[in-house]
């Protein structure tokens, strides 16, 4: 059991989690609505905490967005990450107002803000875990961002799969011509060190590679007409063609909104928690 865990948690799993989660590959529901109505709906969810305090209405957020996560099927890795990050942080708020005096209502506060800040982030993963880089791109040249921006937003994420594996080979590298510890110290704090150093050093090396890869594909794109085909009424429209607002995608941007509605419904009806400031 202790081996087949250590196959699974290892650095091939990882790379393999940030690439289904970078591509979508994973299905679930928000995947396959038009990605413009997927961005209206992660708006609303980043924009709605910010306009209460109640921490009924809050939670209820909250809920719905952990709802929608799990129907989007995001990867154990990110979700994990998650997870970790929103505790340690609630420990370390909640530290923070007891070393320095705070009250109940110091303690309601800071729960407010961590239920705004992780509703928002629930939402941005099942958004964003749900489109991959063309429908992502696409959607912002429907929706009149600048061509460049698709752009960068599109490439990000194709170089990330090669971001992954350069740094991989060039760590390798770095490890095979390192002669091997002759004592990991108490806790291994040696080999801590020497990893933390290795990838500190591996880094400078990817960048110019990165730099090296760029500029061979702007030439490339530029070769074949990308900035005219980008800036071209005729090829945008090509493009964009495939995009449809159908009867699903208006469903879902109306039950989000009635469900916003009942959160704060909801949240009027429960004084307990009025306002938590």
């Amino acid at each position: 059991m202790a081996r087949k865990q250590r196959d699974v948690v290892s650095v091939e799993w990882v790379k393999l989690e940030l690439l289904r989660t970078a591509y979508a590959t994973r299905g679930g529901l928000l995947s396959r609505r038009d990605p413009r109505i997927v961005l209206g709906w992660y708006l609303v969810f980043a924009v709605v905490p910010w306009l209460t305090h109640n921490i009924t209405t809050l939670a209820v957020l909250f809920g719905l967005t952990a709802v929608a996560v799990l129907v989007s099927r995001v990867g154990p890795l990110i979700l994990g990450l998650f997870v970790i990050g929103l505790v340690l942080e609630s420990t370390y708020l909640l530290l923070l107002a007891w070393l320095f005096d705070g009250d109940i209502t110091t303690v309601l506060s800071l729960v407010t803000l961590t239920l705004k800040l992780g509703t928002i982030s629930l939402a941005s993963m099942a958004a964003f875990v749900s489109l991959d880089p063309e429908k992502l791109s696409d959607a912002l040249i429907s929706l009149r961002a600048p061509a460049l921006l698709s752009f960068g937003v599109s490439y990000g994420y194709r170089m990330l799969p090669i971001l992954m594996t350069e740094f991989h080979t060039i760590v390798n590298g770095f490890r095979l011509r390192s002669a091997p510890l002759e004592r990991r110290g108490i806790l291994g704090w040696r080999a801590v060190v020497r990893l933390s150093t290795t990838l500190v050093q591996a880094f400078y090396p990817m960048m110019l590679n990165t730099a090296k890869r760029t500029r061979t594909t702007v030439e490339a794109l530029e070769t074949r007409g990308f900035t005219f085909a980008g800036e071209s009424p005729l090829g945008r429209d090509l493009r964009l063609a495939y995009l449809r607002v159908g009867a699903a995608d208006v469903v879902l941007l109306a039950v989000t909104l009635v469900l916003v509605a009942a959160a704060f419904v909801t949240g009027a009806q429960v004084p307990l928690f009025a306002q938590a400031r």
